[in-house]
C-alpha cells in the first residue's frame, strides 16, 4: 500500500462540505461554477466530511464509512499493485488482471466488514480507528495474496505465468507484521544468507526496522554477497529509529553493499532527505548499471535531489525512475531533469506529488524530450500550470511507444490541455491510459480533447474527472467514444457539472462495449429523472455504473433552465460534432 497515494474526488455541497483527509495542506479558491483546487498532495487519503447541518455546534469530522467511490478506488489501486511486476512477483508469480480483480474485491469487502464491526463497537468515535483497521487489513490481505501467487487451475496449470527465476534466488523478510528487530532475531532471520554456495541474487528487507545491533549482523553477512546480488530492496527499513541511529544504519548497509552491480535499488519510505542520500553515498557511487531506482516518500528536497545526481555515476541503463511524494520543488526538479537527460533508455518516469511548479515542470518537460523509449509518464499532483503543459506538449511527439500518461491535478487549464491533446492526437498511437483530472478544463477545450480521444483506439482507461466540461463537453467526449474503442474498460467524468443530456450520452456511448467495467459520473448535476434514465440504460449490465450518491439534482451553480435549454438544443450540440473526425486504427 505504501507509495500509492492518489487524489480522491472532492465535492462541496450545500450543507455538507465533503473533503478528503490529507497529510498536507489543501488550498481551494472560488471560481465560476463551484470551487477549484490549486494544490493537493496526499498520503493514504481517506474521504471524510465536515458536518455543518447545525451552525450552533462545533464541526465534527466523520471518517467512517467511506463512500462507495472511495472503496472502488481502493480496489482499483490494489488491482494495479497486484498486476505490476515487483521483487515479490518475481518470487511468487504475477497474477492475471482477472484474478487480481477478484482478489482485490474480496480483500476490500473483508477489510470493510472488519472495520465496520470495529466502528459499531465505538459509535461515538470519529471513525479514525476503523479507517486505520481498514487500511491495515487491506495491506495484510493483499500481501497474503501476493505471497500466495497465482492460483492453480483444474488442469494443474498456473493461472498466470510465473516470472523470474526460482524461489531460491530471492531472499525476502518483508512478510508478517511490521516490526523492530534486534541482533538475535536478525541472526536467525538472515541465517539462510550465511549458507555456503547460496544462489540469492535478490534481497528484500522492507517492513523490518533495523537498529544498530541488527545492522551489524546484516553488515557482516551482506558484505560477503557483493559478487552475487543484483536487486536490493531496503524500503522502509529504519522506521521509528532516531535520526542519528537511522543514518548510521544506512551507512553500514551502504558500506556492506558497496561494489554490488545492482540492476534494481529501492530506498523508498525511509525519510532520507539529503543526509540519508549521502549516508548511502558509497553504495550509490558504485552503481553504473542500475535499471530501476525507487526514491518514493523519501523527503527528497532540492539538496537531496542534487545529491542523487552527484552520487550516481551513470544512468545510461536506467529504465525506471520513480520520485513520488517528495518535497522536490522547482530547484529539485531542475536537478532531476539533469538525471533524466542522462537516461536515454528511460521507459517509466514518475515524479508525482513533488511540489514542482512551472519552472521545474518546464525543465522536466525539456529533459523528457530526450527519452524516446518512454512507455509510462506520471507527473500528477504538481503545480505545473499552462507554461509547463505547453512545454510538455512539445516533448510528447518523441514518445512513439507511450502507453500510459497521468497528467491530473497540474493546473493545466484550457490552454495547456489543448496543447497536450493536440500533441497526443498526433503521437502515442498505442496509448492505453489517459488521465487529466482536476485541471480546470472547460468546454472550450472539449473539441481538441475529443479529437485526441477519437484517435486513441487502444484506450482502456480515460479519466477527466473534476473539471468543468458540462453537457456540451460530455457529449463531445461521448461522440468520440461511440465508434471503436473496443478495449475501453473505465471512463471517469465525475464532478464535471454534467446534467441529464450529457450523462445519457456518456452512458449510451459505453454501455455496449465488450469488457467495459465502470462508468463514473458521480458528483454531477443530474435530475432524478436523469439518474433513472442512466440506470435504465445499464439495467442489463449490473455493477458497471458507478455510485451516484454524490450527485446533486439541485445543480445550484447550474440552474434548471440550463438543463431544459440543453435538452432543447441537443441538435445544436450534434452539429458541433460534424467537424470531429473519428479515426480508426488499422
Amino acid at each position: 500500500m505504501q507509495g500509492n497515494s492518489e487524489p480522491f474526488t472532492h465535492l462541496f455541497q450545500s450543507r455538507k462540505i465533503r473533503i478528503p483527509i490529507y497529510s498536507r495542506l489543501l488550498i481551494f479558491r472560488p471560481r465560476g461554477e463551484g470551487w477549484r483546487r490549486k494544490y493537493i498532495s496526499c498520503i493514504e487519503p481517506v474521504e471524510g466530511y465536515f458536518d455543518m447541518d447545525s451552525a450552533s455546534r462545533p464541526y465534527s469530522i466523520k471518517l467512517w464509512p467511506p463512500s462507495q467511490s472511495t472503496r472502488l478506488m481502493l480496489v482499483e489501486r490494489m488491482v494495479k499493485n497486484l498486476v505490476t511486476p515487483s521483487i515479490l512477483s518475481r518470487k511468487y508469480g504475477l497474477l492475471s488482471k482477472e484474478e487480481a480483480e477478484q482478489d482485490a474485491k474480496q480483500i476490500e469487502a473483508t477489510a470493510f466488514a472488519t472495520a465496520s464491526q470495529n466502528f459499531e463497537k465505538e459509535p461515538d468515535g470519529d471513525g479514525s480507528s476503523a479507517v486505520k483497521l481498514y487500511a491495515k487489513e487491506s495491506s495484510r490481505l493483499m500481501l497474503e495474496v501476493v505471497k500466495r501467487g497465482p492460483k492453480l487451475q483444474e488442469d494443474g496449470e498456473v493461472s498466470a505465468e510465473r516470472v523470474g527465476p526460482s524461489h531460491e534466488t530471492i531472499f525476502d523478510i518483508s512478510g508478517d507484521r511490521r516490526a523492530f528487530i534486534d541482533a538475535d532475531e536478525a541472526e536467525e532471520l538472515l541465517k539462510p544468507l550465511r549458507t555456503p554456495g547460496n544462489k540469492y541474487t535478490k534481497i528484500c528487507f522492507s517492513n523490518r526496522s533495523f537498529g544498530l545491533d541488527a545492522a551489524r549482523v546484516a553488515e557482516s553477512i551482506l558484505s560477503g554477497l557483493t559478487d552475487q546480488l543484483t536487486e536490493v530492496d531496503l524500503s522502509d527499513f529504519v522506521a521509528g529509529r532516531p535520526e542519528t541511529e537511522a543514518l548510521e544504519v544506512m551507512n553500514m548497509f551502504s558500506s556492506a553493499l558497496e561494489g554490488c552491480e545492482l540492476k534494481y535499488l529501492n530506498l523508498s519510505n525511509n525519510a532520507l532527505g539529503e543526509k540519508g542520500i549521502r549516508a548511502f553515498g558509497g553504495l550509490l557511487k558504485s552503481q553504473s548499471n542500475l535499471e530501476e531506482l525507487y526514491l518514493m516518500n523519501d523527503g527528497i528536497s532540492e539538496e537531496a535531489a542534487r545529491a542523487v545526481c552527484e552520487l550516481i555515476p551513470s544512468t545510461k541503463r536506467l529504465r525506471i525512475l520513480q520520485f513520488h511524494n517528495n518535497m522536490t520543488g522547482d530547484e529539485g526538479a531542475i536537478a532531476i531533469s539533469e538525471l533524466v537527460k542522462q537516461s536515454p533508455v528511460l521507459e517509466d518516469f514518475r515524479c508525482s506529488s513533488t511540489r514542482v511548479d512551472s519552472e521545474g515542470g518546464v525543465a522536466l518537460a525539456k529533459a523528457l524530450g530526450t527519452c524516446s523509449h518512454l512507455l509510462k509518464l506520471d507527473l500528477r499532483d504538481n503545480m505545473f500550470g499552462v507554461g509547463a503543459g505547453i512545454a510538455l506538449s512539445k516533448a510528447l511527439p518523441e514518445f512513439a511507444n507511450l502507453t500510459e500518461v497521468y497528467l491530473s491535478y497540474l493546473n493545466l487549464e484550457d490552454e495547456g490541455s489543448i496543447a497536450l491533446a493536440n500533441a497526443l492526437e498526433e503521437s502515442a498511437p498505442s496509448l492505453e491510459v489517459l488521465e487529466m483530472a482536476g485541471n480546470d478544463i472547460t468546454v472550450g477545450a472539449a473539441a481538441p480533447l475529443a479529437g485526441c480521444i477519437a484517435a486513441k483506439q487502444f484506450l482502456t482507461k480515460l479519466n477527466l474527472a473534476e473539471n468543468e466540461l458540462k453537457d456540451d463537453g460530455a457529449i463531445l467526449i461521448a461522440k468520440a467514444l461511440e465508434e471503436g474503442h473496443g478495449k475501453l474498460i473505465e471512463l471517469d467524468l465525475s464532478t464535471n457539472l454534467i446534467r441529464r443530456v450529457g450523462a445519457r450520452m456518456l452512458a449510451q456511448a459505453v454501455v455496449s462495449k465488450p469488457g467495459f467495467k465502470l462508468l463514473n459520473i458521480n458528483g454531477n448535476f443530474m435530475s432524478d429523472e436523469g439518474v433513472d434514465e442512466v440506470k435504465d440504460i445499464f439495467r442489463n449490465s449490473p455493477g458497471v455504473l458507478g455510485p451516484l450518491d454524490e450527485n446533486d439534482p439541485e445543480g445550484e451553480d447550474y440552474g434548471e433552465e440550463d438543463e431544459e435549454e440543453g435538452a432543447n438544443n441537443e441538435d445544436d450540440l450534434e452539429s458541433k460534432l460534424k467537424g470531429l473526425e473519428i479515426k480508426q486504427e488499422a
